[in-house]
């Protein structure tokens, strides 16, 4: 399988350039040039797996022939072995017709761990086949930060920058990445807001000189090989349920909700796929109003989703358009310049074919994260409480499934605000309010931020 850029002026390449790299040389993000797919029978026989048994089979769809089987089924026994839940991502009963999903029993407690575990055991094995050195660069929201320090932490061959919005995320978010020990781990704490911070990133690596003489490589969404490790729950949750459901999901970059486009072109069905957005509403404008146009980057309780500019849409528009890498190219170009697009009439009917959208304030939120615990007893954190208010608001029918995307205790402040309730702490967290931090804050600068980075690399 070869690789190709949503904006149509890259050269193809392989998965080991993909999982290697960051933007296309087009400033696109990059796509398999046609989608794998999956046989009614072989869905449904995902039931009887184990959850690694079915990540390989999705997997090595995109994989080969760059990975062999056997390190891919190497690797991803080692990226969930560590997990909590020996399902990695089980599916449990909410109400009759109504699933979560719960995504969050990974190293740090949230869903992102389900492919950064993956891909950082990739990356290594493909560093060391190599020789070669990588530096990493991600901006967060909050979860994708810790992640890709507990996948990339201590690892020889990395250097990692994570970015984040000084003051925007909770004290565990913040903590799980700034006390990490590792020396290869640097933190920036960014004035300004989450979208600051990954235009930033995607500076970085659209500077194709500085990308090439640093080796930068980003590990978020952007990365394709994230959106394909995230596909893998869409189908063993659908097998659970064992017929076509839909699936309400807490999104800000769109990346886990495009993963579940990515399943349903592979063959998987589903009813509806609904972005549970919170007052960062971006997305549910778009979807419901046909016009995608930033605004401010307002602070919420499920600070994860405070994005006004959705990454993997991009992505989205690339498939409803059929594939044409010139609308865009054009498109992203007037967003870049206006900060607003207007859909064109068959793009948006192509997207709400699969998508629909709810916002979320944070009045409801609490609302929902209170009625949880009253009616059975379950702590959720915020963002999973977006979802499950925004299932209660859509036109869809059950089967549900909810995606529970990081835990309560990752979230204590707004878990007690809503239930009176102090989540129990994790085993995983003790010992983090006590642990020393190490971060530096800078303006969101981007002479300021490649000065920082150049002078941590090590020279090749």
């Amino acid at each position: 399988m070869k690789f190709v850029s949503t904006r149509g002026e890259a050269p193809p390449v392989g998965f080991s350039d993909v999982l290697l790299s960051g933007l296309a040389p087009d400033g696109g993000l990059y796509m398999p040039d046609r989608w794998p797919r999956f046989e009614p029978s072989e869905i449904a026989g995902f039931a009887a797996m184990s959850y690694a048994d079915a990540a390989f089979a999705v997997l090595r769809r995109f994989a080969a022939p760059d990975w062999s089987d056997a390190w891919l089924r190497e690797d991803i026994a080692a990226a969930y072995a560590g997990f909590d839940d020996s399902r990695v991502a089980p599916l449990v009963g909410l109400s009759p017709g109504e699933h979560l999903l719960e995504l969050f029993h990974g190293p740090t407690l949230a869903f992102k761990d389900i492919a950064l575990q993956l891909l950082g055991r990739m990356v290594s094995r493909a560093l060391k086949q190599g020789g070669r050195r990588l530096t990493i660069v991600a901006a967060t929201s909050g979860d994708t930060g810790s992640a890709a320090i507990a996948a990339f932490g201590g690892v020889p061959q990395v250097e990692i920058f994570v970015l984040h919005p000084h003051g925007r995320i909770s004290d565990v978010q913040r903590r799980q990445m700034t006390t990490s020990p590792h020396a290869n781990v640097h933190n920036i704490a960014l004035y300004g807001s989450f979208d600051d911070a990954q235009a930033l990133v995607k500076a970085l690596l659209a500077d194709r000189d500085l990308a090439r003489n640093l080796n930068l490589a980003a590990v978020n969404s952007i990365n394709f090989v994230r959106i394909a490790a995230q596909t893998v729950y869409y189908f063993t949750a659908a097998a659970a349920v064992g017929e076509p459901a839909s699936f309400v999901v807490p999104t800000g970059n769109f990346g886990d909700i495009f993963a579940g486009e990515v399943a349903m072109r592979m063959g998987l069905p589903v009813a509806r796929l609904v972005a549970a957005t919170n007052a960062n509403d971006i997305i549910a404008r778009a979807l419901n109003e046909g016009i995608y146009a930033t605004g401010a980057v307002l602070p919420t309780l499920s600070p994860s989703m405070d994005i006004q500019v959705a990454s993997n849409f991009e992505r989205a528009l690339f498939e409803a358009s059929d594939r044409d890498g010139g609308f865009v190219r054009d498109a992203m170009s007037a967003f870049a310049r206006d900060r607003r697009l207007v859909l064109p009439s068959p793009i948006r009917e192509a997207l709400s074919r699969r998508y629909a959208a709810v916002a979320v304030g944070d009045a409801e939120t609490l609302r929902e994260m209170k009625a949880a615990y009253a009616e059975g007893g379950r702590l959720v954190d915020p963002h999973t409480a977006v979802a499950l208010a925004a299932r209660r608001r859509s036109a869809t029918h059950s089967p549900l499934v909810v995606l529970s995307t990081a835990h309560p205790a990752k979230f204590p402040e707004a878990v007690r605000r809503a239930t009176g309730q102090i989540p129990p702490l994790p085993p995983r967290l003790s010992g983090l309010a006590s642990a020393k931090e190490k971060f530096d804050v800078l303006a969101p600068d981007f002479d300021l931020v490649y000065g920082y980075i150049a002078a941590r690399v090590p020279p090749a």
